[in-house]
């Protein structure tokens, strides 16, 4: 192979790479992850908990029953992963979502944030 066979080789495999890349960069990027935890304190029952699971995030008694539970034994749970956005409107959507009225001094909703998706970049 002669030496300007060799350029144009080489330029086309550059060409090649460049292409590849702009393919790449084309492609819509997926946006990080956030998980909406929920977390344990002695002024909400499960009855509360259950409720509020499927009435904010759509989840099943039955789901919501076990993530109370875990929420209850574990300190906190996650409910939700999403993206950031969603994640907020969530957490924010648990912090308004009222007292629970089985419960004497209650003083208002559970508390919730938000937490990236740990190697989720």
């Amino acid at each position: 192979m002669d030496e300007q066979a060799g350029s144009v080789v080489i330029e086309s495999l550059a060409e090649a790479v460049q292409r590849r890349r702009d393919r790449q960069d084309a492609r819509p990027k997926r946006q990080p992850r956030y998980h909406v935890v929920l977390w344990n304190d002695d002024d909400h029952t499960y009855a509360y908990v259950v409720v509020m699971l499927l009435e904010l995030f759509g989840h099943p008694p039955e789901k919501g029953v076990l993530l109370a539970k875990e929420v209850d034994t574990t300190g906190r749970v996650i409910v939700l992963t999403t993206t950031k956005e969603h994640a907020e409107l969530k957490r924010d959507q648990i912090h308004a979502y009222g007292k629970d009225d089985l419960i004497d001094g209650c003083k208002g909703s559970m508390w919730a944030t938000i937490e990236p998706v740990p190697g989720d970049s």
